[in-house]
């Protein structure tokens, strides 16, 4: 008789991906589900057993690898207002249960070859990329300036924002970058510089995104602020608290997120 602590059971799980970067699996669908379905990212959060930091983080991560906003805040009603799916996150989640009930099935088909496998056969899964950058952009090389050391990178996202990034031109090579050619920017929250007021003001920072505040998360020493760039796209700064202070942040602010183009790490989809 076979031991069944022995038996090789097939498993797998559905992830989506935007140019090879994880956009989430059966996890985040699951949050997206739960907001569409309780209107709230506290009550959505405890359902999937995540924190409300860690929601919001996946939800942000989403609507900028999306390059449109999956989930958008509801002014007024009951609690003074809430969260819900856009018409494109509610068509992802209702989508991903499609594929991933076909991707069920096909795990079964397999599960019944499973008893003539051998028991050396190894089972070999990919390890995806992951990076401590928080913000993450997808979008179209639309320009490359080659310099004698280094090379300046413009990338066009689909929001129409255009950021900059200096690389060395080794860099440029090695990653093959080409004008139409998709690349991703990462950009530590720790290299963000956030102004309210910069009338006038001439600055050596490349790169100035525009929006208004729509989060504020205060820590002991620094301060998490968000910027809503529009059309579901956002970018995150930590400063200090005492910056945080003397800007006056407030939600709804209109503010500028700067960072130098040397600040910006480049990468290609594989």
């Amino acid at each position: 008789m076979r031991d069944s602590s022995s038996e090789i059971a097939l498993q797998g799980s559905v992830w989506l991906t935007v140019g090879g970067e994880s956009l989430g699996g059966a996890a985040r669908i699951a949050l997206l589900a739960q907001i569409a379905q309780c209107g709230s990212i506290t009550q959505a959060a405890k359902a999937v057993g995540m924190s409300y930091k860690g929601a919001w983080d996946a939800i942000d991560a989403m609507n900028n690898l999306a390059g449109e906003a999956l989930v958008e805040r509801v002014a007024g009603g009951k609690g003074g207002g809430g969260t819900r799916l856009t018409a494109r996150g509610s068509q992802l989640v209702d989508n991903f249960r499609v594929i991933e009930q076909e991707h069920r099935r096909f795990i079964e088909q397999l599960a019944q070859q499973a008893d003539k496998l051998t028991e050396d056969y190894v089972l070999i899964k990919r390890m995806g990329m992951r990076t401590s950058a928080r913000n993450q952009y997808l979008g179209t090389v639309s320009a490359i300036r080659t310099g004698a050391v280094n090379d300046e990178i413009e990338l066009t996202l689909p929001t129409g924002h255009t950021l900059v990034a200096i690389v060395t031109h080794e860099s440029t090579q090695n990653l093959n970058l080409q004008v139409g050619e998709q690349a991703f920017a990462l950009i530590k929250s720790s290299s963000i510089i956030v102004m309210t007021d910069d009338a006038g003001a001439k600055l050596s920072a490349r790169n100035r995104f525009t929006g208004v505040v729509s989060r504020i998360v205060p820590g002991a020493v620094n301060t998490e602020v968000l910027i809503d760039l529009g059309s579901g796209q956002s970018i995150a700064a930590v400063i200090t608290n005492d910056s945080c202070e003397s800007l006056g942040l407030a939600m709804g602010q209109p503010a500028s997120a700067l960072f130098k183009a040397s600040s910006v790490i480049l990468g290609i989809p594989t």
